[in-house]
């Protein structure tokens, strides 16, 4: 799925129109990467948390001229979904495995 196919099932479900949709998912995207990057995690109940990891410093290698290269410590975002999502998400796989059997 797309954003935009994203954008054409919320508006259908919900009859809210796609312009105003796209702004509010925008909106949300910035809100989330703008709080990550100030280092503040994001929780939203049954669905999952965006924080931030840690990334410990590291020797990487430059394969085209050989050489090692220092990688500083950095941060990366990444998310981590609910129990409750992760359990709905593997009993509706299940359910779909036994249809496609």
């Amino acid at each position: 799925m797309r954003k935009s196919d994203l954008i054409n099932q919320i508006s259908e479900k919900t009859g809210i129109p796609k312009v105003d949709v796209l702004v509010t998912l925008e909106t949300m995207f910035k809100e989330v990467k703008d709080s990550l990057a100030l280092g503040e995690n994001i929780y939203i109940r049954g669905f999952g948390s965006f924080i931030t990891k840690k990334r410990a410093a590291k020797i990487g290698r430059n394969i085209k001229r050989n050489v090692a290269v220092e990688i500083p410590e950095h941060f990366i975002p990444a998310f981590k979904p609910a129990k409750e999502f992760v359990i709905e998400v593997k009993n509706k796989m299940k359910i779909g495995e036994k249809e496609n059997a």
